[in-house]
Order: structure tokens, then sequence, then C-alpha cells
């Protein structure tokens, strides 16, 4: 029944525009529910009742899958059936009943400020390929924005003079700012290296490899990998763990939550206050280490 499948992709695309990152996870997840059901004997999947997905999702716990994969598996489900109610394929909707698992939030991992100081000084900044590495993290740090918005970033996006960027999220404008090192890291990038990276003068893109084009997810990650490794950083840096310290920083030096919510264009509070409680179980940490009676 792959072909069902296949309109419903065609209808993520053309209907919902949704992502690129989102049809291939609803597609995948897709198949492998196709092959469950076949291996319990239903071929046509638009015949899978409520029994039969809530067998799914014992199988899923039974092979010990993780608690968010589970979650968007039944997120998947519901937008497939949703889907298949509304066109006239199925009379009922079976995945009306189902519920995601409760997920518990971890902790993210964060830096120090030692060492986001330490990774941020290691491009060599006699280079253009330094002068864009370094404005690149400079960048990243100082507004906390994503990997995908980093280098989706145009020329015409940045405003040196007042110092924010017009960042671009989901559909979903907003202004966040950046201070000085950055802004400085910018301007010299901007001024010196950028002209002698860009394939053409026509190019608006920010961030350019070095043949010109777009900087790619890849490529980034690779530049900060090395850097992470030049600086001698053990933990597993990722793009997000740069957008996790400058959340945990600017609350840990004050900041209130929904200013950071606004800079990190959350739609919840819930999912900043995350960092507050990260900044009580630092405190936590220092009390019982250093008080005499913790």
């Amino acid at each position: 029944m792959y072909e069902i499948i296949d309109g419903f992709v065609i209808y993520l695309t053309d209907v919902k525009k949704a992502s690129a990152n989102t049809i291939m996870s609803y597609q995948r997840d897709l198949v492998k529910f196709n092959k469950f059901a076949e291996s319990q004997g239903v071929m046509d999947i638009r015949k899978m009742n409520q029994t039969n997905l809530n067998s799914y999702m014992l199988y899923m716990e039974k092979e010990q899958f993780a608690t968010s994969t589970i979650s968007r598996n039944i997120a998947t489900l519901k937008a497939f059936y949703g889907y298949l109610y509304r066109e006239g394929y199925i009379a009922e909707n079976p995945a009306l009943q189902l519920k995601a698992p409760k997920i518990e939030k971890k902790i993210p991992e964060i830096l120090t400020m030692a060492e986001v100081d330490l990774l941020l000084s290691q491009p060599a900044v006699n280079t253009n390929k330094g002068l864009r590495d370094k404005a690149m993290l400079e960048l990243l740090y100082a507004t906390g924005i994503r990997v995908s918005e980093l280098i989706s970033l145009k020329l015409s996006d940045v405003n040196l003079n007042a110092s924010y960027i017009h960042c671009q999220d989901f559909n979903k404008d907003r202004v966040v700012p950046f201070g000085n090192v950055a802004k400085n890291a910018l301007k010299v990038y901007i001024r010196d290296a950028r002209p002698a990276m860009v394939a053409n003068n026509e190019e608006d893109a920010l961030f350019t490899n070095c043949n010109g084009i777009p900087m790619s997810r890849q490529g980034f990650w690779k530049l900060l990998k090395k850097y992470a490794k030049n600086a001698g950083i053990q933990s597993d840096i990722t793009p997000h763990t740069l957008r996790h310290s400058f959340a945990a920083h600017l609350v840990a030096n004050g900041a209130d939550l929904r200013s950071v919510q606004e800079m990190l264009g959350h739609s919840d509070i819930s999912t900043t206050q995350i960092y507050a409680r990260m900044n009580g179980q630092h405190i936590r940490e220092v009390y019982a280490k250093a008080h005499p009676r913790a």
C-alpha cells in the first residue's frame, strides 16, 4: 500500500508545505509501520483499527524504542490517519485515541563560559576562512539561533548599525540582537573576507563555503567539530550546544525568561524554563560542594 503513503507525501508537500525533514521523517515512519502491519497479516494499512495501532505501540515499547521515537511515530500516525479520514479513504479514524508517552526533558549539555571563550578563539583570523568561521561562531553564540537559521541568513538580514539580525523561523519572523564582539567579527568578515569568498556579486548568502556557494549544515558541523577538538573540549559538542549555552548563560546572569524565549523563538515558555531549572541545579551543586553543613 505504498501508493497510499505516496499520496500522503504529496499532500504534505503540496498542501501542508511541510519541510523536507518532516516529510522524510513521516515517510520513514510509515514505511516501518506498513511492514509491521504486513507482519500482522494486514496487507492494507487502511484496515488497521485502534487495537492494531495499540499493538504497534506495545511492539515499539517491547523493542525498547526511545520515548521520543514512539511519540514521533504517534504524531505520524495521527497525521496520516487524519489525512485518510478527511480524504474519505476510511470511515473512522483509529488514531484518535493514541496518546504520546510523557517525555522526560533531559538537562541539555552546555559549555562553561571558559570553554566558549576557548572555542571562539580557535579560528585563525589572518585568513578569509578563519574570519568567516570566527564570525559564524561568534554570531551563533551571541544570538542562540539554530544552525539552520545561521546558514540561511542573507547579507540583507544583518543590520550592523543597530546590531541585530532578522531571522525567519518556520514562517515566523523575529529580530535577535547581538553584542559588540559578534558585531566586530561580522564587520571584519563582511568587509575583508566575504567579497573574496562569494562566487559572484549577486550572492546574498551571508556565509558561503570556499567555493562561493551558501554554507551547508554539514560544512558548519565539520568546522565546529574541528575547532572543538583543537580547543581540547571533551564533550560531544553540536551546533545546538552553543544555542543551549547561550540561553543558560543568559539566564544564569539574570536575563528574564520571556526575553530569552523571544530570542530563541520558542512558542511555549515551558521549553525555555528548562534553563531556569539548570540554573537552580547549578546553585544546588555549588551549595553541596561548598556549604559546611551540606
